[in-house]
């Protein structure tokens, strides 16, 4: 489960320990459970560590002491399948990881003991601890080394077909195998992390888009282990998201340290700023000027609007005689503005009302030039791993910029503006909001039952 809280908004999914520590622009703290089952996912459930131990050709064995004294010869060992793999990680100090992987080995092959040939079996335990150490994440890439690689071996079982099996061949088989074994098993293990750093790590750096109307860039800015007692305190990352317009610039936003809160019991924290969902609107409502005649046929709202005009026209206006239906213009002034308080958000948009006819000679009277500032409740969800924004009508304010023919009080016209714009602007902006915010893949980690905090 995931949890979503905002100073802006954040996300929470499942398993952090409590932390207050200030990080800079998006914020996200990942737990060593997260990690585990990542890379657990991505090097044993996909079976990228099998793929590549089954290249292994191990070096014959050949020895001295097998049935009745005679030479025990093994060769074409190779792996043919992994048991019972298990993979665990240790944050440590600084930056890295300390992952360990515990399996059985079912390795076969033909023994030839004197002229009696047939398979082997021999099923071994590993124990593979390796660091890995996260380097060069400054650039927005990371690159990875593993250092410190150790392999154990457990317990060994042999068996022939035959059943028939001297002791002095299971030391045989153990003695090779200890010395030959996990020197080919680490140059494994090394290039599977790297493939993995390519496929987990390479979603800390991807450019998504945000419908047609622009990308945001989200890329590592920095990495660093909670200071403190004790190895299994949160991974905390700093994510930079830059968002820009299709053919144009960088939208700037605030990216000021910000503190996460404290969580248990969860995998993932995502916190994105006030700063940064305001520079992600401003991408998205982009509506372009909507212009319609009153006739019977168009928005309640707009009729209503047409009859409360024609009361508040001064009688006997010269200026109006000969001119066609009343139109509406709405245009959008400036960007959406969200904000935020305790378990509540509000979008705030301001909009040009524009009400004009048109006279018999092709000019324009404007009746009212009124402006509207909307302030719209907001809820947020979360689906697939997108931040989905829906807004509902909360209250409206109406100031008069202009009237070519002495409109001065426009106060009667308040609800009738409102049902126009819940009629004609909201399912425009719904629509625009509709995409999503597109959320940082972090360590493919799914953003599921995503619970979200104002």
């Amino acid at each position: 489960m995931m949890k979503l809280k905002v100073f802006g908004i954040i996300f929470f999914c499942g398993l952090l320990s409590p932390s207050q520590e200030v990080l800079s622009g998006l914020s996200c703290a990942v737990s060593p459970v997260a990690m585990q089952n990542a890379l657990s996912e991505a090097i044993l459930q996909n079976g990228l560590l099998q793929q590549h131990l089954q290249g292994l050709v191990l070096p014959n064995i050949m020895g001295e002491g097998g049935l009745l004294n005679s030479p025990t010869s093994i060769t074409g060992l190779h792996l043919a399948k992994i048991r019972l793999a298990k993979l665990s990680v240790v944050l440590l100090r600084g930056i890295g990881v300390q992952m360990t992987i515990t399996a059985k080995l079912e390795l076969s092959g033909n023994c030839l003991v004197g002229l009696l040939s047939e398979l082997i079996e021999i099923l071994v335990d590993v124990n593979i601890t390796a660091n890995i150490k996260c380097t060069n994440f400054e650039s927005g890439t990371v690159q990875v080394a593993v250092e410190d690689c150790l392999c154990i071996l457990g317990a060994i079982k042999i068996k022939l077909l035959s059943g028939l099996l001297s002791l002095s061949v299971h030391e045989v088989v153990l003695n090779r195998l200890t010395a030959t074994l996990p020197g080919l098993l680490c140059p494994v293990v090394h290039i599977v992390v790297n493939l993995v750093n390519i496929q987990l790590l390479g979603t800390l750096n991807a450019v998504i888009p945000v419908g047609t109307a622009g990308t945001i860039h989200y890329r590592l800015a920095f990495l660093r282990l909670v200071p403190g007692v004790g190895f299994r305190r949160p991974r905390h990352l700093s994510l930079q998201g830059a968002v820009k317009q299709v053919g144009g610039s960088i939208i700037p936003h605030d990216s000021s340290p910000s503190a996460l809160p404290p969580l248990l019991d969860k995998l993932l924290v995502l916190g994105l700023r006030q700063s940064f969902l305001n520079a992600a609107l401003s991408l998205m409502v982009q509506i372009p000027p909507q212009t319609f005649t009153c006739t019977p046929e168009v928005f309640s709202g707009a009729s209503r609007l047409q009859e409360a005009i024609t009361t508040l026209v001064p009688a006997g206006c010269s200026r109006c005689q000969g001119t066609s239906p009343l139109s509406i213009k709405l245009t959008l002034s400036g960007n959406p503005l969200i904000l935020l308080e305790e378990n509540k958000a509000t979008i705030e948009l301001s909009v040009m009302i524009q009400l004009f006819v048109k006279r018999s000679d092709g000019s324009i009277l404007n009746l009212l030039l009124l402006t509207a500032g909307l302030h719209l409740n907001t809820h947020a969800s979360v689906v697939g791993d997108r931040l989905v924004l829906e807004v509902s009508l909360g209250s409206i304010s109406l100031s008069l910029d202009s009237s070519d023919v002495g409109i001065s009080d426009t106060s009667s016209l308040k609800p009738h503006c409102s049902v126009l714009l819940v009629e004609t602007l909201l399912p425009l902006i719904n629509g625009a909001l509709g995409i999503g915010i597109p959320l940082p893949n972090v360590l493919d980690i799914p953003f599921v039952k995503a619970n979200i905090q104002i």
